[in-house]
């Protein structure tokens, strides 16, 4: 226990012989302390002095709080509730084995459902490993109004910054960065005409007044309801654990439902019609699927393939595919910057696969799906490479998507990164034109012939025209003349950018 004291005397300000002899003649002492109370907020001061310790012991290792409540589905999940301590016994991944300090209880948890003790990972404002770009996109959900708030880890310094959702020119809701700055004796400031002790002090100021910022605090940010990670080792799951609730829509191949798992987890089915892929061609693509994991595209979570049809088990999306949501009425109100935006996130997803060796085969706005809070995610890659259905050929052209498809793709099956890329080009169409079909009015035949010869679509209605030079870089006869994703990426981030309102001395 010498470490232990030792840390404690540290704490207190006093030497080991004062601290044990407190512990002899006032075993409550040392906790009466306010800088020991400050420090283990979460320690019973009534409890006997051994306790005590168990319990500093316990905190040496990772102590979480929970952030919602959480009733476990498996026998060997720790149930809690909100606001209930734990501490962490081993790390797994997204599920973690921890220990309740209330009931004793060991178990796995979900680890996003809980955060570091005493941590700004615990308050309703702070929203941990996100960028710029996502704040923007998290703020500027219809959820939130001019006002709502969030504070995250600066991208640029060691330090905080703030970003608020204002009303800028025309009308139009954009979002402002401020950096949060550190005292060298303590304390945070934005301007150098205020300072705060904490981060909590400095919102409530600036929730009364403004005081150079663009607008008064309002509401923090709508944080998306935690998604309960999937279970440990469920991959080839039988096929009684689905409910099937709700057809959400049917396509060549097959069906998709809205479902529970396990009567607990809302999850997205795709049925494969029997005789679309053989299993072991799917399993071998889905095994390669499932490790691509990325915040813009659609995490697969199981399979079902002992019997058929097979099931591919994927995150649920509320919005469905972009390509309905935009034909919506929420959608078609849907204005140029967020739009951009949507092209921004596909852009990104894809980046990922580009960086990973992989190729969709199959890219459009009817396999990109649209969350709740508006963040676009990718569906559906690499299913093209197994689907065995001769209709989906090129040279039959019945079913295949010849519009979306490259010409060398058409020509020689010749499928790589640069050939979804063209595809990408397609879906902007898409997307600024609120779902329409490219290339109206042609058919298939004709899109083939008139692609051969040189022709383009010309540039759509409102479509400003350093997209559309974005759609023809996309369009190269060249593969190898086309852009990366990576390159998009940045493009299509930086195409609206929010002013950044910096503050210097106001003095």
């Amino acid at each position: 226990m010498g470490c232990l004291e030792s840390k404690v005397c540290d704490e207190l300000g006093v030497d080991k012989s004062t601290l044990q002899n407190s512990v002899r003649t006032d075993p409550l002492h040392y906790v009466k302390d306010p800088t020991f109370r400050n420090t283990h907020k979460h320690i019973d001061p009534s409890l006997l002095p051994g306790e005590i310790f168990k319990r500093m012991e316990e905190q040496n290792g990772k102590v979480v709080v929970g952030l919602y409540p959480y009733d476990g589905s498996h026998p060997d999940d720790l149930q809690f509730k909100k606001g209930e301590t734990m501490i962490i016994l081993e790390e797994h991944g997204e599920w973690w084995k921890a220990r309740s300090l209330q009931t004793k209880r060991e178990g796995y948890v979900p680890s996003n459902y809980v955060a570091q003790l005493d941590s700004m990972e615990t308050e309703e404002w702070f929203f941990k490993d996100i960028c710029r770009k996502d704040a923007e996109r998290q703020l500027l959900a219809p959820a939130n109004k001019p006002g709502a708030f969030l504070i995250r880890e600066s991208e640029t310094t060691n330090g905080f910054s703030l970003s608020v959702r204002d009303v800028g020119p025309k009308g139009l809701d954009v979002v402002k960065h401020y950096k949060i700055r550190k005292l060298d004796e303590g304390g945070f400031y934005i301007s150098p005409k205020s300072s705060f002790q904490d981060i909590n002090k400095m919102i409530k100021h600036y929730q009364h007044n403004a005081d150079g910022l663009c607008r008064k605090l309002g509401r923090p940010c709508t944080k998306p309801k935690a998604q309960k990670p999937w279970e440990k080792d469920a991959w080839e799951i039988p096929k009684e654990s689905l409910k099937m609730v709700k057809k959400l829509g049917a396509g060549q191949f097959g069906e998709v439902w809205m479902a529970f798992y396990n009567n607990t987890t809302k999850v997205a089915v795709k049925t494969l019609k029997p005789g679309t892929m053989t299993v072991q061609a799917f399993l071998d693509e889905a095994n390669v699927m499932k490790t691509l994991q990325h915040d813009h595209l659609v995490r697969l979570y199981a399979v079902v393939t002992k019997t058929q049809p097979i099931y591919i088990v994927t995150e649920y999306m509320l919005n469905g595919s972009l390509l309905d949501f935009l034909k919506t009425g929420t959608g078609c109100k849907i204005q140029l910057p967020k739009l951009i935006d949507f092209s921004a996130q596909i852009a990104e997803g894809m980046a990922y696969i580009e960086k990973k060796h992989y190729i969709h085969r199959d890219l459009r706005a009817a396999n990109v799906l649209v969350s709740e809070c508006l963040l676009c995610k990718i569906a559906d890659f690499g299913l093209a490479r197994v689907i065995e259905d001769d209709e989906y050929s090129p040279r039959e052209g019945a079913k295949f998507p010849i519009k979306w498809t490259a010409p060398e793709a058409i020509q020689y099956g010749s499928f790589t990164i640069k050939s979804d890329m063209w595809s990408f080009g397609v879906l902007l169409y898409e997307i600024i034109t609120y779902g329409k079909m490219p290339y109206p009015g042609m058919t298939k035949m004709e899109v083939m012939s008139s692609i051969q010869r040189g022709y383009r679509m010309p540039q759509p209605e409102n479509c400003p025209s350093e997209l559309y030079d974005v759609m023809l870089s996309c369009w190269k006869d060249k593969p190898q003349d086309r852009p990366t994703f990576d390159f998009l990426q940045s493009v299509l981030d930086d195409f609206y950018t929010a002013t950044e309102a910096q503050y210097q001395d106001q003095s």
